[in-house]
């Protein structure tokens, strides 16, 4: 069922049992954020909250909405995630099948007018202009904006609608770029340079102008703020495929004060112009990467407009390390672009992006194997395709791999049959923004490692080491580890970091205790980043951690080909890697971030709250 405002979906929540309300006092600092958190690593996501009684605020706060694949696939009118890759293939074949005769055109009639009623539909009147605040009433502080990690740098809208309109051709944009509060009429605008409204800003400047006008929606029809995060091509209106989710086009409404139109459903907006030109810091904040993202300096957004509802609900999100309420919505991405995937890379039989790999640093692919070098070509073909240039590590695996739902399957699967001198490909390319462990910012290695079955012309060639037996870790002794423990048949090596390329030093110590015989996979980690024994914390860590060219560490050794030309052989059977943080001493550059973790005194407090409703975290 389509859900016109957040009422009905939080009524809806409600009846389905899929709602938990508080009523207790709680504070906009930390506490909804950190029960949030807690509450989205329950079995399934755990069940959405809404707090109603929040101090210096008469307006309830609605978090972890989104966060299961049940609440999604109710927004998105499916049963299940499954459907939403049908109702994509269903939108693609309407776009892109051709229509040769007479007869097939006249058949297509009904789907196109079926399509024509997904675009957005304009009103004069709308609930979120029932109440207006303009020139001295305009206070960004009647708004309960969150304060999510104790290290952030102030409260920040974390579930914004941006709205922008390219000054080159006029299309429409709505993206979700966070909004950090400075005073009552001013806020960050955090927009990376990836970001179409980065372009539009752009091109406001090569036209001359020093602003850009800019409109920012809160909650409203839970499948406009699903569409706001989807990674669709330049110019292709969010609006209209929100209007397909739901079932029913998006009611858009005029802004009061700028040139732009929003959803009539939403229950605040912020309206105003970017000042292109007019930088202020913004930040640190804790990211959905799991680690702070770093202080910057960011254009200034100046509010000239608050418009509401009588009675809004602010819509709110928390991010930081998995799973959150952002990976079930990665999940539904992931779903629902399969089809777009498969036209481009047909040979594609299913994907998958594990929490761990917080949407960018990992993507799992099946594929029909027919010729050799065909995983290589899939891999870069991947990082052709939209934000897909960001992921970080992609492992590609055949029709013999397990069910792509069976993480540890494949990850057992991948490590049986991944040669470390024959199936590992770098390389360098655009980086995600947040990823903190590049050699330069937007800018450092991607790796790909082909785990489908050998064809004729793929069995290793050229120079190589290689030994026979099974892989075992040699004596540890007197290495000075903080810890050692093994998991998936990855071994973990835990160190006090005292000095630079003290990985690289462990590894060539392990190499020649070694000798001759293979070595499981060892991640090299600082003691205490993650729980001792998780697989899922580990691979988050050493996914977050690593410039996969310059930290994947091997066995290598000169020898000369029967040319005479002298060449680096690699061990097929030994990898470390090199998950430590990295300063001046490792020749790097930037700082480093840290990872996000609750104050001790409000993860006590959150737990006894949410104790009392029932919510064991």
């Amino acid at each position: 069922m389509p859900y016109p405002d957040l009422r009905s979906f939080i009524a809806d929540l409600k009846r389905r049992k899929e709602l938990v309300e508080i009523s207790d006092a709680v504070s906009t600092d930390q506490e909804i954020a950190c029960a949030a958190d807690r509450v989205s690593k329950l079995p399934r996501g755990g069940p959405a909250l809404l707090f109603s009684n929040v101090r210096g605020a008469g307006v309830p706060v609605l978090i972890n909405a989104l966060g299961s694949e049940r609440r999604l696939s109710l927004v998105c009118g499916v049963e299940h995630f499954e459907g939403l890759k049908h109702r994509l293939a269903e939108l693609l074949e309407l776009l892109q099948a051709p229509r040769k005769s007479l007869m097939d055109k006249l058949k297509a009639l009904p789907l196109l007018s079926q399509l024509a009623g997904y675009f957005p539909r304009y009103v004069k009147r709308a609930p979120c202009q029932e109440v207006v605040h303009t020139g001295d009433a305009i206070d960004l502080s009647i708004l309960p904006v969150l304060r999510t990690w104790p290290e952030d740098g102030g409260p920040f809208i974390t579930f914004p609608l941006v709205f922008t309109h390219s000054p080159r051709d006029g299309k429409r944009n709505c993206g979700m770029y966070r909004i950090q509060l400075y005073d009552r009429r001013t806020t960050g605008f955090h927009v990376h340079t990836h970001h179409t409204a980065a372009e539009h800003m752009r091109e406001a400047k090569r036209a001359g102008k020093d602003r850009l006008e800019a409109a920012i929606a809160i909650g409203g029809a839970p499948a406009v703020t699903f569409s706001a995060v989807l990674p669709l091509p330049p110019g292709l209106d969010e609006m209209i495929l929100a209007g397909f989710l739901q079932g029913r086009p998006v009611e858009m409404v005029q802004c009061k004060t700028v040139n732009l139109q929003v959803p009539a459903s939403a229950d605040f907006v912020i309206e105003g112009y970017v000042a292109i030109d007019e930088k202020r810091r913004e930040g640190p904040f804790g990211d959905h990467t799991g680690f702070y993202s770093l202080a910057d300096d960011y254009p200034t957004f100046h509010v000239t407009a608050i418009t509401r509802r009588r009675e809004p609900v602010y819509f709110a999100t928390v991010v930081g390390p998995p799973p959150q309420e952002d990976s079930w919505m990665a999940r539904a991405i992931e779903r629902l672009f399969l089809p777009l995937m498969q036209q481009t890379i047909p040979e594609v039989i299913d994907y998958r992006l594990p929490f761990a790999g917080v949407a960018h640093n990992l993507m799992l692919v099946k594929i029909r194997k027919s010729y050799p070098g065909q995983a290589r070509k899939v891999a870069h073909a991947v990082w052709g395709l939209g934000q897909a240039m960001f992921t970080k590590v992609i492992c590609v695996v055949d029709e013999t791999a397990p069910d792509m739902t069976d993480e540890p399957a494949l990850a057992r699967h991948i490590l049986e049959r991944v040669n470390f001198a024959r199936d590992v490909e770098f390389v360098l390319g655009p980086t995600e923004t947040l990823d903190h462990a590049t050699r330069a910012l937007h800018f450092g290695s991607k790796v790909s490692l082909d785990a489908t079955r050998k064809l004729p012309g793929e069995e290793l060639t050229g120079l190589f080491l290689a030994s026979e037996g099974p892989a075992a870790m040699p004596p540890l002794d007197g290495l000075g580890l903080a810890g050692h423990w093994e998991v998936g048949g990855v071994h973990v090596l835990e160190i006090q970091k005292q000095r630079g390329y003290q990985a690289h030093e462990l590894a060539r110590e392990l190499f020649q205790r070694a000798k001759d015989a293979p070595l499981p996979p060892i991640v090299v980690l600082e003691a205490g980043l993650v729980t001792r024994g998780s697989g899922e914390e580990l691979v988050w860590a050493a996914l977050a951690n690593m410039d996969p060219e310059r930290d994947c560490i091997f066995d290598e050794r000169p020898q000369a080909d029967p040319s005479g030309r002298v060449r680096l052989a690699r061990h097929t059977g030994r990898l470390v890697i090199d998950a430590t943080s990295k300063d001046s001493r490792d020749g790097f550059a930037r700082d480093w971030p840290r990872k996000q973790t609750h104050a001790p005194e409000v993860l006590a407090r959150v737990r006894e709250l949410l104790g009392r409703h029932g919510l064991a975290v």
